[in-house]
């Protein structure tokens, strides 16, 4: 049967539009860019909330999955200043359901366990990898999307074509030129194995959950993962190709010695140890959709969801608007019937606009605490009130 949804890209937003779609016997076709699962990129953890992300998991069926792999004991944050002082913990609040699985909170999971539950949902013959799209066009009389991929490749013929593409999505600039902006701020990233000397130190000082070391410009963000190792993601305000240009993270103790001289000096001792004995940098610029300009007209047979969507600083609700988006694109295609497509989308991007706009809104807002002066006990303080 001819598939007459292609998705592009097969992260968490596009495999549970997949698994939905294949639960209501909606022909569909995933294209991925990386050459196979092994390949997929699916680092650090993410916290799966009861009205969203739980929500989708539930509709596709594959709560039960999930809740066996969550870490619900890591539904925890912790807040510290620069000097290592506990200024406040907040702990999830899950409770046991009627069929015996925790529900509620936002319990954790590895990316890539969560790839791996909506991977194993869905026929392996309806993803094909190693398809990097390059652009979306149009037919000759315009009327339906045409899928250009750079290994050469062109198909077409599909009633919708659901950009879950990411934050530099290409199907984007078929419906909008509005393009990511950079937020003027930069995570460097690392890991704490469980071999580590410093691993004991994490456990004592952190434990379970996430721990939030703010002070202003710069900030610390520890993460339990579900190996029992701490991902750590030093935030500092820089020009957007200062990775690269002024820090190259090929050259370790070059960096080790910039972050602790220009970015984390005067911070705890044991917190700055986190920075010597730190190795295998990756950096993660932030950016997001500007608020201001945010929106489109609807283009027939052509929308978005997830970061394609409606990219926004962190703040804890990316991945779980994701899955939202696809329940509720979902739900509007079966509403309205494929033959009645273009109604599905404008319905859907109606509240997906506004709630996509919400999601920066409160992105700008969260980052603007998360770099108050004040640190942590800003943050605190707006918490409490």
């Amino acid at each position: 049967m001819k598939s007459a949804i292609a998705i592009i890209g097969a992260g968490p937003c596009g495999l549970t539009l997949a698994r939905l779609l294949h639960r209501k016997n909606i022909p569909f076709t995933v294209y991925e860019k990386e050459e196979s699962a092994a390949t997929l990129v699916s680092s650090g953890s993410l916290d799966i909330r009861k009205e969203t992300g739980q929500l989708a998991l539930r509709e596709a069926g594959l709560y039960n999955a999930f809740a066996q792999k969550a870490r619900w004991e890591d539904d925890r944050v912790t807040f510290f200043d620069s000097y290592g002082e506990l200024l406040h913990r907040a702990t999830g609040e899950a409770q046991d359901g009627e069929d015996g699985l925790k529900t509620g909170g936002k319990p954790e999971i590895d990316r890539r366990s969560l790839r791996d539950i909506l991977l194993e949902s869905i026929p392996q013959n309806q993803i094909v990898w190693s398809h990097r799209l390059i652009k979306l066009s149009f037919d000759s009389d315009n009327s339906s999307p045409v899928l250009n991929f750079s290994n050469g490749n062109t198909v077409g013929g599909f009633s919708l074509v659901v950009g879950t593409d990411g934050a530099w999505s290409k199907v984007r600039a078929a419906i909008t030129s509005t393009k990511p902006q950079y937020a003027g701020s930069t995570f460097i990233e690392t890991r704490i194995q469980e071999s580590s000397l410093l691993h004991k130190t994490l456990t004592d000082k952190i434990g379970h959950g996430i721990a939030l070391f703010l002070a202003g410009p710069s900030r610390m963000i520890i993460q339990r993962q579900g190996d029992n190792s701490y991902r750590i993601y030093f935030g500092i305000t820089a020009p957007e190709h200062f990775v690269g240009t002024s820090m190259d993270l090929n050259k370790p103790q070059a960096t080790r010695d910039m972050l602790l001289s220009s970015f984390f000096k005067g911070w705890a001792e044991d917190l700055r140890d986190y920075i010597r004995n730190a190795e295998n940098f990756r950096s993660w610029p932030l950016y997001q959709l500007p608020a201001e300009s945010f929106g489109w007209n609807s283009v027939p047979g052509v929308t978005l969801a997830g970061d394609a969507a409606h990219l926004s600083l962190p703040n804890g609700e990316g991945v779980n608007l994701a899955m939202k988006d696809a329940f509720e694109l979902v739900t509007k295609i079966e509403e309205n019937g494929l033959e009645h497509i273009n109604k599905a989308i404008e319905e859907y991007e109606r509240d997906m606009l506004k709630r996509g706009k919400y999601h920066i809104k409160a992105g700008e807002e969260m980052d603007r605490l998360m770099t108050h002066p004040e640190g942590a006990k800003a943050v605190v303080k707006a918490f409490a009130e």
